[in-house]
């Protein structure tokens, strides 16, 4: 599991990888019969924690060491990548997609802002380039249905967006060290919490079985094993375009909807994604010439 002689250009790679195995959340929900979203997030933290736990366990030979060592890293990155799950999954129940969708791709803006204060990265002219390209690309795809909203939702989008990248931030920061011990510290905090939450609410954990096996596989597939391509390459890849390289996941998810579900898809969804697709394109041709670490 070790990355140091990973090179950027696979780092590049493998974040790119992770933005694709993210984009199938939509096909995931979508295809739920009668699941909400806690019980989702229930079984796929339950999923999450056990592939996470078993990865860690067989690669990291003083585990129970590491994490005791380590606590605080890997409490912190667990509890932003929970706030970036919950936030992001409440926004979309209470606010447009597009809405949503614009929030979320804050991400990379938000990453520089603090990357450039916490960890002193520099921005670069590229990284500045992709962004805008980025985000106009995600304005253009929502330009159909944008502005049908609501304040929370909004408010919870943004905390996503901040959520992943302290995430990200703490990835970087900790760079030195290993990290994917921090996913399975998120897994058990969603599970502690939606646990909790579904059993003081009184819902039930009982789960048609197509729903119970989709929030599994997202759990490891979806989810968990985007989540390791995206900390190794954290390694050797600046916190910015780590946030760039992962939009994949903003244009290949209605992409994946339409062909498997046939939803309708407008125009300006392709020529949306294809700047999306550019500008990530775009930050890994540059991750050579810029990044040093």
């Amino acid at each position: 599991m070790r990355s140091t002689t990973l090179s950027p250009t696979k780092g590049a790679f493998l974040v790119i990888l992770a933005g694709v195995l993210w984009s199938t959340v939509g096909i995931a929900v979508k295809s739920m019969e009668e699941a909400n979203a806690f019980q989702i997030l229930f079984y796929r933290s339950l999923s999450l924690s056990f592939f996470i736990g078993i990865i860690c366990f067989v690669f990291y030979s003083k585990m129970l060491f590491l994490m005791a060592k380590n606590f605080l890293s890997y409490f912190l990155g667990g509890l932003f990548l929970f706030c970036a799950y919950l936030g992001g999954i409440y926004s979309l129940q209470h606010t447009s997609a597009a809405n949503a969708l614009i929030l979320f791709a804050c991400a990379p803006i938000i990453t520089a802002f603090l990357a450039s204060f916490f960890l002193a990265e520099k921005i670069f002219f590229s990284t500045i380039i992709s962004i805008i390209l980025a985000f106009s690309g995600v304005l253009i795809m929502v330009s159909n249905d944008f502005g049908n909203s609501g304040f929370n939702g909004n408010l919870a989008a943004i905390g996503s967006a901040f959520g992943f990248a302290l995430f990200t931030i703490n990835l970087r920061y900790n760079k030195k060290i290993e990290m994917i011990p921090s996913v399975l510290a998120s897994g058990i905090i969603g599970l502690s919490i939606t646990s909790l939450i579904i059993f003081m609410s009184g819902m039930s954990f009982l789960i048609p079985k197509k729903d119970f096996f989709i929030s599994v596989s997202m759990g490891v597939f979806q989810v968990g094993s985007g989540l390791v391509l995206y900390t190794i390459g954290s390694k050797v890849l600046a916190s910015t375009q780590l946030t760039i390289l992962s939009l994949g996941e903003v244009f290949l998810g209605p992409l994946w909807v339409w062909i498997a579900i046939g939803e309708e898809i407008y125009i300006n969804t392709f020529v949306g994604g294809a700047m999306i697709l550019t500008a990530v394109i775009y930050s890994a041709y540059w991750e050579n010439k810029n990044i040093k670490d």
